[in-house]
């Protein structure tokens, strides 16, 4: 496959990562009478069910391939990328809103590429430059708009939702660009299997989460409420964490970093979506600015990766 197949594969890959990364985003909406720590623990619980599931019958196999390193490194991966982030994300979504949030989150595209700019082979920073600022702006935008909205709870919560948001950002940032890398070193395991091991571990690490996330700030439900929970905890599980790290794992392996974490920005597209038909209205003029300034900053990195015509010199 030619290098620009693999880009728009990539591509591809990518936004629908975003489409079904977005939903996170929403979930804990759908089952806001549950905390962060109830919603993460039954988010991985069932995320490590289906990926031990799927990954059964070549687990022998897949094992065999894994190392002491690349296990301590699944361990890792699974703690920041998977339970850290998203007890962060989804305190800052109760607390903060969806659109606040989602857009702190979608600074991780300025954060992977200032990261990513160092790698060999990267687009050099200064063509990133106007990309990078359209995004900033957008991002601007809507976080002015989110914090200076009217009825979203009262500026304390506002700020402590702000500081779990930037968690989840470094947090996400720091899984993104190490679960790359890795991906970039593996020859005999798949992205999609190691998305499943990821789930494996991260399985088995929610298990610890489960008595103190039934202890801590946990109330009373009914059965229609822990029916609700166990199926949005499904539901995530398998569009966002299996199927959804698959797409981003095998467009991380097409992409390099600088133009991957671009990506993310879809992944905040769709999140906002979402919570405008959630909320039952349409965009301000503010967001609306910021979306088309989000999707500028998208095709300013693109056009920074494509292949250049060589120079010739006078003469040739």
């Amino acid at each position: 496959m030619s290098g620009i197949s693999n880009i728009w594969l990539g591509i591809a890959c990518g936004v629908a990562a975003g489409a079904l990364w977005g939903l996170v985003f929403l979930a804990p909406e759908l089952v806001s009478e549950f905390t962060a720590l109830q919603m993460a623990a039954g988010r991985y619980l069932a995320y490590g069910a289906f990926a031990a599931l799927l990954i059964a019958p070549r687990w022998r196999s897949l094992a065999g391939k894994l190392g002491a390193a690349e296990w301590r490194a699944l361990a890792w991966l699974s703690l920041f990328g998977n339970i850290l982030y998203y007890v962060l994300l989804a305190s800052a979504v109760q607390l903060g809103g969806v659109a606040m949030t989602s857009l702190v989150v979608g600074f991780l595209p300025v954060t992977m590429t200032l990261v990513g700019a160092r790698d060999h082979g990267a687009v050099p920073l200064k063509r990133l430059l106007p990309s990078l600022a359209l995004c900033t702006a957008g991002i601007a935008c809507i976080a002015w708009q989110s914090l200076n909205a009217p009825g979203a709870g009262d500026g304390g919560e506002r700020l402590i939702g702000l500081l779990c948001a930037l968690g989840a950002l470094a947090s996400w940032t720091a899984y993104a660009v190490v679960n790359s890398r890795w991906l970039g070193r593996l020859t005999e395991v798949s992205a999609h299997d190691w998305s499943l091991a990821t789930g494996v571990m991260t399985g088995a690490q929610a298990l610890l989460l489960v008595v103190p996330a039934m202890l801590i700030g946990a109330g009373s439900h009914d059965a229609q409420a822990w029916g609700r929970f166990a199926a949005v905890s499904a539901g995530v599980a398998i569009f966002a964490s299996i199927v959804g790290n698959a797409l981003w794992n095998r467009m991380s392996q097409l992409l390099p970093l600088t133009l991957a974490g671009q990506m993310i920005l879809f992944e905040t597209l769709f999140a906002l979506l979402y919570g405008f038909i959630w909320e039952q209205r349409l965009p301000t003029r503010l967001e609306v600015a910021a979306i088309a300034l989000v999707i500028a900053g998208v095709a300013t990195c693109l056009s920074a990766h494509r292949p250049r015509a060589p120079t010739l010199a006078p003469g040739e």
